[in-house]
């Protein structure tokens, strides 16, 4: 009698359920890694920080609800940033003696140093060019709001029907806080110096990619043994 050899099973036969759902999720993965950054976007405005310590740190309140020591140092930066994490530092040394070294004490007043960073071209509106970084002493009652110091050396300061600071000494002359893709003319590759802490890595669409031809090999090759020991 003629032996009758079993024909090669398909290959879906092998392919396990498991496998099936690592091989999709490490699909989506890479699909996930390639939309990633690239469609980001950005909002071009004037961030509000305070310094402490030596260092420069994010305002948790508005300039309208701070109400600073004599003696401390503030900073407005315009730029394009995503959120907090991603906002651009003010630029430059921030000292209060060298900023207020010209204004003395005074009773019933408080010293504000206030550094004034307006950004770079490539985060500056179509247009408009940026004025040169500058600080300010702030002479102002002892109850003066962030925003009272700043009224009094940077006029004329613009707000939208929010009470968001949308220009500083007239700058910029229209626009506040409008919507700018990461992908614009109107983003500017950042620094580590405008960061204050930039992190970069490599895409991880590549390597990604490189994991789901390596499954696939690995299920081709199985089936060929498969095939041969079926065959044998």
């Amino acid at each position: 009698m003629t032996a009758v050899r079993r024909a090669a099973p398909a290959f879906t036969a092998f392919v396990t359920p498991a496998f099936t759902a690592l091989v999709a999720l490490v699909a989506t993965l890479l699909l996930l890694a390639s939309a990633g950054p690239a469609g980001a976007a950005g909002y071009r405005y004037w961030s509000f920080w305070e310094r402490t310590g030596g260092h420069w740190t994010y305002a948790t309140q508005g300039p309208a609800t701070v109400r600073p020591d004599d003696g401390a140092v503030q900073g407005f930066r315009f730029a394009v940033s995503a959120d907090s994490a991603d906002a651009s530092r003010p630029r430059g040394t921030a000292d209060f003696d060298t900023i207020c070294a010209d204004t003395p004490a005074a009773s019933g007043s408080k010293r504000v140093a206030l550094v004034l960073d307006f950004g770079t071209r490539a985060d500056a509106p179509s247009g408009e060019t940026p004025p040169g970084r500058r600080t300010a002493c702030a002479r102002v009652p002892a109850d003066a709001t962030s925003a009272d110091a700043l009224a009094a050396v940077a006029k004329p300061l613009r707000y939208d029907t929010n009470a968001l600071l949308c220009a500083i000494a007239g700058y910029p002359r229209e626009g506040c806080g409008e919507q700018v893709s990461a992908e614009g003319p109107a983003r500017g590759k950042s620094t580590a110096t405008d960061r204050g802490a930039a992190d970069s890595g490599p895409s991880l669409g590549l390597p990604i990619g490189a994991a789901v031809v390596a499954l696939l090999a690995a299920a081709a090759a199985w089936q060929a043994r498969r095939r041969r020991d079926e065959s044998g």
